[in-house]
């Protein structure tokens, strides 16, 4: 069996609320990344949050990933992903391409729409125009890296260029990898019908059922004239190794139920009403007031999240990749994990689960 593409994903949690903490946990996730990139982790990517103390204080991704392109020599860095609805896309175009230039043509452009109603409150953004906005500024974007330092008009509802020619230009030509982000199946077709590649989460509705979206995907790129065999799809999945079960319930089931009483809130937007989803929304929702053991056996069966020793962790890769999946976006820091046991899990991963290098 062909194994996926292993990356680390990082919300950027921050367990405390000191000035001190916050620093050590950006010290800390270089220094993941730094040894990932010895490891042979294939990308490491960073959301963009707003607004969500403890939760993810990764604000300004393009920023860490600047500093992490000076300090790493291999690994891919990875935009996932860029909230596109609040940003003017000639300052997108302008700050991927300065990082694409640093990292020596390093970087994945992931994007999407954000789900945070009070995200599109602070940008002064209608949160209904989501999809349009997004769409909009993909596409501006993109006339700006295939215009080669030519100048680019635009007249929107949301933005104007003022026919302008925009530098740096990316490294990569014509431009970095686009991909999508989403967790519903309206979100994967969407991002089929452009032939973008697609980032998606088991975190809402479990594997068997993204599954079923991804082939789904799949179809629709056939449809839409693109060939599946050369779009990836990407799942970012908690998860801790250990050498025993026991020992990765002991050490990591308080960081993965903190991290998930957030992350289901926060990517469940108030109009969410797709009832496939309810079991596993719910199960989250209530995951802090159940037994661990009961709420993670679920989490787990459902492989939302993987909390396992070696040959567990085997198993979860075996079927997250019969599912279609042809990267794995580790999140190894998850729930503000202890630096040294990410760094355990890193590298036990990497060594005996799927073998990088």
């Amino acid at each position: 069996m062909t194994h996926p593409r292993i990356s680390l994903g990082y919300e950027l949690e921050v367990r405390g609320r000191t000035r001190e903490i916050e620093k050590r946990a950006f010290d800390n996730v270089l220094a993941q990344v730094e040894l990932a990139d010895q490891l042979g982790y294939d990308t490491a990517w960073f959301v963009e949050h707003h607004f969500t103390r403890g939760f993810s204080h990764s604000s300004a991704p393009d920023l860490t990933l600047a500093a992490l392109s000076r300090r790493t020599e291999r690994i891919r860095l990875g935009l996932g992903v860029v909230l596109l609805p609040f940003q003017h896309p000639v300052r997108v175009a302008e700050r991927v391409g300065t990082l694409d230039v640093l990292s020596g043509g390093r970087v994945e452009f992931g994007t999407g729409r954000g789900a945070s109603p009070l995200e599109y409150q602070a940008f002064g953004r209608p949160f209904e125009q989501s999809r349009r906005i997004w769409e909009d500024t993909v596409d501006a974007v993109l006339r700006i890296w295939a215009a080669d330092g030519e100048p680019v008009a635009a007249d929107g509802p949301y933005f104007t260029i003022p026919d302008v020619a925009v530098y740096p230009r990316p490294q990569q030509r014509p431009h970095p990898p686009v991909w999508v982000a989403s967790t519903s199946l309206d979100g994967y077709l969407a991002a089929a019908r452009r032939g973008y590649h697609l980032m998606g989460m088991t975190m809402l509705k479990g594997l068997d059922d993204v599954a079923e979206d991804i082939a789904a995907y799949r179809a629709q790129l056939a449809e839409s004239g693109f060939d599946p065999d050369t779009r990836r799809v990407a799942l970012m999945v908690p998860w801790y190794v250990a050498p025993t079960r026991d020992e990765a319930f002991a050490t990591a089931a308080d960081a993965i139920l903190w991290y998930i009483r957030r992350q289901v809130n926060l990517v469940t937007p108030p109009d969410y009403y797709d009832a496939r989803h309810a079991t596993h929304r719910v199960l989250g929702q209530l995951a802090a007031g159940q037994p661990p053991e009961t709420a993670l056996d679920t989490l787990r069966e459902h492989h939302m999240v993987v909390l396992d020793d070696v040959a567990g962790s085997r198993e979860a890769v075996r079927r997250i990749t019969e599912a279609g999946v042809t990267d794995l976006i580790l999140q190894l820091q998850v729930g503000g994990l202890a630096h040294e046991h990410v760094v355990s899990s890193m590298k036990l991963f990497a060594r005996e689960v799927v073998p990088l290098g």
